[in-house]
């Protein structure tokens, strides 16, 4: 069934909408039973679409899957921007913008119930060797954006305080990235959504520690 390809005639502007829904409902699949144990029917189920509608947008489910990663990407993109762009209203220099920018990551994620709650990215990852090169680049290019904004920080607070332990700006930048993905594991194995403030909190601590600042 995921591999049957549709071909039909133009639908309107308006399947923009029904496009959403799809990913929408694709989206919330995929968090709950993986990419693998998400069908197309299911898909279909969930949107409440035709099989025509569907193949409208998607010929195959590889497609579905690429578009998935890649709205993820995209939000989590402009998520990381608007949040780096609220820390640097807050301070002027390196090292506070990055607790800053870390402070704002604790107040969203304690406000998130879901237990389900997690990285689209992360559930992708036990099935790379069978997506596609494109799938993999998008996933790559989102968590490395995320070291190349947050590691220019770094290099700006290393600059202006000598941490008391060898770091590069690059690790530190990867190490928040690994918290967070961690904290969904986190959270949905003990079914806590609690834990990804703690785990932010953590690191927060040991950023501070490694700066030497004053408590």
């Amino acid at each position: 069934m995921d591999n049957i390809k549709f071909t039909g005639k133009p639908m309107p502007r308006s399947g923009e909408k029904t496009k959403e829904k799809i990913l929408d409902a694709a989206h919330a699949l995929v968090m709950g039973h993986g990419l693998a144990g998400t069908s197309i029917d299911m898909v279909l189920a969930k949107a409440e679409i035709t099989k025509g509608a569907f193949f409208y947008h998607y010929k195959t489910k590889a497609d579905l899957a690429q578009a998935l990663v890649q709205r993820y990407s995209d939000r989590d993109a402009a998520h990381l921007e608007a949040t780096l762009a609220r820390a640097e209203q807050l301070s002027r220099e390196p090292l506070q913008q990055i607790l800053g920018f870390i402070g704002l990551l604790q107040e969203e994620v304690e406000q998130v119930a879901d237990p389900t709650a997690g990285c689209l990215i992360a559930s992708y990852v036990y099935q790379f060797e069978d997506l596609s090169s494109e799938i993999r680049t998008i996933s790559a290019e989102s968590f490395l954006l995320w070291r190349q904004r947050l590691g220019a920080k770094f290099e700006g607070a290393i600059a202006q305080h000598p941490p008391c332990r060898p770091v590069t700006a690059a690790s530190l930048a990867d190490a928040l990235v690994s918290v967070f993905e961690g904290g969904f594991v986190m959270t949905r194995v003990l079914q806590d959504p609690t834990q990804m403030a703690q785990q932010l909190a953590h690191y927060r601590n040991y950023i501070e520690l490694l700066f030497d600042l004053p408590h």
